[in-house]
């Protein structure tokens, strides 16, 4: 193992020894009251099996094999979970046939970013991911399964089914991919057709054909962002089938894999042989390999929160030190949107996971000893799949990428760092994500623009008072304030002046979104504005340094200043109803900072 990824894995164990140990505690004594329907009264199997066919009802009668539970963040609105729809009938089909059930257990919620981007909607984003977590802990609570299928991609989705199968982790589970629609509008062109409208060079109608031809069809969206992110990390933590992740929907692989997958999860179960659940395979090893890499692929900076939810939820303690120090090693191997022009159609078929898990292996940067649902060691991830003669079979991955401008090997990266730096100094603690940042946009000292709502920056942009150097300090935007937004929408406008030349970065205590790109972007800040933290004493025309390569944000300002300047208000109470977000009031109330997961589960500085 690479030294520094050793010391950290040690670390992470070292920290978590308590925690973990409760945890394991717990699920031990769930697992003990298993095969889970013995435990149940005559009612309460009658209820649960009622609507079942007969040949189901004689199988979960009996003991001795497996019932699959399947939770399901099925919806139209999501292209990337469009495709579930059918896959229960799938699943039942290849459960009937290892002689075991399947029944779908429930649904979870599944808001897309996409079109809630800007928009009040948006404020229920983080939270939906610890909603996701309770309604799959709901699904579940009927006690008649045996194993588990998630069927889940996008950005809060797989760490809420996550966390919440987490709390069932004595019972084995898969997650099972829909995989990524085919490549549509090159990303740089729809960039370059977003940042033409900011600047009222095009009208609405070429942006939504420039939209429409980029998100085109059923699957995930195929830029880099936080859904393909969770793809790359819970394969490579061993929880998909190897190479499933971003197999295109609507094929006969992708329908293959599906099959596939539910026999693997019969297998695993306790009832056909298995003897582990997802407790064992979600390690300390484990997440440290998820996090490698989320480094390595210059992944969503979403996950500096997600990951730190999902290890709380298995009992392990990580933090954005953990991720600084693997970043500074991991080298960047991946050039894929918003971190280069390609996507993940073309990150796949360069190699894709399996050849990126091998060089990462090869690197000691990976784990190999750890429990994955095809078995132990993580080589077995090395392999791609493919039908012949419409039978599955894993080959090894190509021994040199299929397209060296979108993926390299570690002895030859884009960069030898995995560009997530941690933020300190007397604005606070953030992070930002640099690996798609030109170095000489990686230290700005600018005057600071002060707004207490994205849509100031966007007026003020449109009436001209942005063409210059400057600091953008969207505050407010915390998770306490309005539920932590992302401010994607800001990207072009802030992207158009830093091609005019100025010198430009954001700052805020909300978040970026998965595809934070070429605009320095200090994110996440803790303590937010709303708990008098210090960007709420920023005022206009104060001087700020962001700088990632020494990791300081500092304001410019002497600390007896600091000290005497009373922090700013805003007025919030039109985020605090319509559009559901009064039904979210206690969360805002109870949710962690950022750097503890942004949860209302776990809220160690409440």
């Amino acid at each position: 193992m690479h030294p520094v990824v050793h010391k950290v894995t040690q670390r992470i164990i070292a920290r978590s020894t308590a925690s973990r140990q409760d945890y394991l505690g717990r699920m031990g004594s769930l697992k003990a009251q298993s095969p889970n329907r013995a435990a149940l009264s005559c009612g309460n199997l009658a209820h649960g099996i009622a609507a079942c066919t007969p040949s189901d009802k004689s199988v979960l009668k009996l003991m001795n094999q497996a019932n699959l539970g399947i939770v399901s963040a099925y919806n139209d609105l999501l292209s990337a979970h469009q495709p579930y729809e059918h896959f229960p009938d799938t699943i039942r089909e290849a459960a009937h046939g290892m002689g075991a059930v399947a029944q779908f257990a429930g649904g979870t919620p599944a808001m897309c970013d996409g079109v809630t981007q800007g928009q009040p909607g948006m404020e229920l984003s983080l939270f939906s991911r610890d909603v996701i977590a309770m309604s799959t802990a709901i699904a579940l609570s009927h006690n008649l399964f045996d194993a588990v299928a998630l069927l889940g991609i996008c950005d809060k989705i797989v760490p809420g089914l996550l966390i919440g199968a987490l709390s069932y982790g004595h019972l084995p589970a898969v997650l099972i991919p829909a995989g990524p629609m085919p490549s549509g509008l090159p990303n740089k062109e729809k960039q370059r057709v977003r940042q033409l409208y900011a600047e009222g060079k095009v009208g609405k109608d070429e942006l939504l054909e420039a939209e429409s031809q980029s998100y085109h069809s059923s699957g995930t969206c195929t830029f880099y962002g936080t859904a393909n992110s969770n793809q790359l990390l819970v394969e490579v933590m061993g929880l998909h089938l190897p190479g499933s992740a971003f197999v295109n929907p609507g094929t006969p692989l992708r329908e293959a894999l599906t099959k596939a997958a539910t026999e693997q999860l019969v297998r695993l179960s306790r009832p056909g042989g298995g003897a582990l659940g997802l407790a064992d395979l979600v390690d300390e090893k484990a997440i440290t390999n998820a996090l490698v890499a989320l480094l390595a692929t210059g992944g969503s900076t979403n996950h500096t929160m997600h990951w730190i939810a999902v290890a709380r939820a298995a009992g392990i303690l990580i933090n954005w030190d953990d991720f600084a120090d693997l970043s500074s090693v991991v080298p960047l191997v991946t050039r894929i949107y918003p971190n280069g022009q390609a996507d993940v159609n073309d990150f796949h078929e360069a190699g894709g996971t399996p050849f990126l898990i091998r060089e990462l292996l090869a690197g000691g940067y990976l784990h190999n000893d750890v429990e994955t649902v095809m078995g132990q060691g993580l080589e077995r991830y090395t392999k791609t799949p493919s039908l012949e003669s419409r039978k599955l079979s894993w080959q090894e991955a190509p021994g040199q990428s299929l397209n060296p401008d979108v993926l390299a090997g570690v002895n030859t990266p884009f960069a030898a760092d995995g560009g997530l730096k941690v933020l300190n100094g007397n604005l606070g603690r953030g992070v930002i994500k640099v690996s798609a940042v030109a170095s000489e946009h990686r230290r700005v000292s600018a005057p600071a623009v002060v707004f207490n709502d994205q849509n100031e920056l966007v007026a003020a942009f449109e009436a001209g008072e942005l063409d210059r150097d400057c600091v953008a300090v969207v505050r407010f935007q915390g998770p306490k304030a309005n539920g932590m937004p992302e401010l994607h929408k800001l990207t072009p406008y802030l992207g158009v002046l830093q091609d005019r030349g100025f010198h430009v970065a954001l700052v805020t205590d909300g978040r970026m979104s998965g595809a934070s790109g070429k605009v320095p972007a200090a994110i996440h800040v803790y303590p937010e504005a709303l708990d008098g933290g210090p960007l709420a004493k920023v005022r206009d025309g104060d001087l700020i340094c962001l700088d990632a390569d020494s990791g300081n944000l500092v304001l410019e300002v002497t600390e007896s200043e600091l000290n005497d300047r009373q922090p700013a208000t805003a007025e919030l109470s039109a985020h605090r109803s319509g559009f559901g977000r009064e039904l979210f009031g206690w969360m805002r109330q109870s949710v962690a900072n950022p750097e503890d997961g942004g949860s209302v589960f776990w809220n160690h500085h409440a």
